[in-house]
């Protein structure tokens, strides 16, 4: 696996983590449909959250939420509607993002942006 998978997959579980640790319940991960994959899928409240999860070990190019843009948002809303078919979901549904940024000095920090898109 390229070291930036890697990364990728150490940011998605340590934002799962956090997210949990925030009063989130789980409930599943990389859910995948065709082209589209959500990084986590997330209950909180009685609403069903799809959370992107971006990381970042600077912001020297940029922010993790200017990494959303409007094809992966697509994608995302494309594979949220599946799910929700799937699952028969009745309830309410709103899109993160979550920044999962790392300094110099390996110090891990959150950036939660809650409806973030739709």
């Amino acid at each position: 696996m390229a070291e930036h998978n890697d990364q990728g997959s150490k940011a998605e579980q340590m934002a799962k983590d956090w997210l949990v640790a925030n009063g989130y319940q789980f409930i599943t991960a990389n859910y995948r449909y065709k082209h589209a994959e959500i990084d986590l899928i997330m209950e909180k409240g009685g609403i069903l959250i799809f959370v992107e999860v971006k990381y970042r070990s600077g912001t020297g190019y940029g922010y993790a939420e200017e990494f959303v843009d409007y094809r992966k948002r697509q994608l995302i809303i494309r594979a949220a509607d599946n799910y929700i078919y799937e699952e028969d979901w009745k309830k309410d549904i709103r899109f993160d993002i979550v920044g999962v940024y790392q300094s110099k000095s390996g110090g891990i920090a959150f950036k939660h942006f809650e409806d973030a898109f739709y």
